[in-house]
């Protein structure tokens, strides 16, 4: 500084863009998990398009891949057993295929 003064750590000012582990962060969590550094998710829910929705999305979608390819069941038992249309399981079906 032009003055000489010895600027304190805690004074100095933090960056916007600044790491996490230099600037005070409140792990608040969201509405499914309370924290976020524990939180089970692959990817945080904010940042993947389609939010929660598409996250719990893909574990159903891989299951209904499975139980197609492998055992064969029936477009119906499937969009009944996992509760959605068989328009869904089809989308499923050729987004898996691709």
């Amino acid at each position: 500084m032009p003055d000489g003064s010895v600027v304190n750590e805690t004074q100095r000012r933090v960056r916007e863009d600044a790491l996490p582990e230099h600037i005070r962060y409140r792990d608040q969590g969201c509405d499914i998990y309370p924290s976020c550094l524990t939180c089970p998710l692959p990817r945080c829910r904010y940042d993947e398009p389609g939010g929660a929705r598409a996250l719990f999305n893909q574990t159903r979608d891989r299951e209904i891949l499975h139980l197609r390819r492998r055992q064969g069941l029936p477009i119906a038992t499937l969009a009944h057993r996992y509760g959605v249309s068989r328009r869904t399981v089809f989308r499923i079906l050729r987004k898996g295929a691709s």
